[in-house]
């Protein structure tokens, strides 16, 4: 399991969070990517702790998103199944397991200030922190999609779905873009992923 987790997190991540997935029992799986989620947990009818997470993210996103999921198994395992999914005790429980790892020997130097803002109450998703969700994307591998902040207003443009959209003005953080076929209003995050299309 440590060679596995070697080839995916930094280096000096792989003990802590191998030790992480012993102490909690973790069946980890590493699938094939999927659009709409980086990870997920779950508890399965044989009593097992599957978490799965895309191998397709580069390894600061990876090890953020493994000890999210394990974070969801712990906070459950302490404070009972009827939590909210992301709610205080996650919270608390996913502060607990990262912070000891926010240091200059896992995460480059410049993303420290982000993940240390980011973990004094940590989202759901580090994509709805734009700031880090951006600096994270710059150890991905490159690709031609646009963020929905470059896109110029009045541009069209394709996302992972297929559907087609025209981008409108900004509210307050996320932008107004109305879908090409049906005339509803969308609301993206600045930094979602799109593909520009030819005016």
């Amino acid at each position: 399991m440590k060679d596995v987790l070697a080839r995916y997190i930094p280096e000096h991540a792989v003990e802590p969070l191998f030790e992480l997935i012993k102490i909690y029992g973790v069946h980890l799986k590493i699938v094939n990517e999927r659009v709409t989620r980086h990870g997920d947990y779950h508890k399965d009818a044989s009593g097992y702790h599957r978490i799965t997470v895309n191998a397709s993210l580069n390894k600061y996103r990876f090890l953020i998103t493994l000890v999210h999921e394990i974070a969801h198994l712990a906070a459950f395992e302490k404070y009972g199944r009827n939590i909210k999914p992301h709610g205080d005790e996650w919270k608390i429980t996913f502060q607990k397991l990262m912070v000891p790892m926010i240091r200059p020997d896992v995460f480059p130097n410049h993303l420290l200030p982000l993940l240390a803002r980011h973990f004094r109450n940590p989202k759901a998703s580090s994509d709805t922190d734009a700031s880090l969700s951006l600096a994270l994307k710059e150890f991905d591998e490159k690709s031609d999609k646009n963020y929905i902040f470059e896109v110029p207003y009045g541009a069209v443009f394709r996302i992972h779905n297929g559907k087609v959209f025209k981008k409108g003005a900004q509210r307050i953080k996320r932008f107004e873009c109305r879908e090409i076929s049906t005339g509803k209003i969308y609301l993206f995050n600045p930094n979602a992923e799109v593909e520009l299309l030819p005016s």
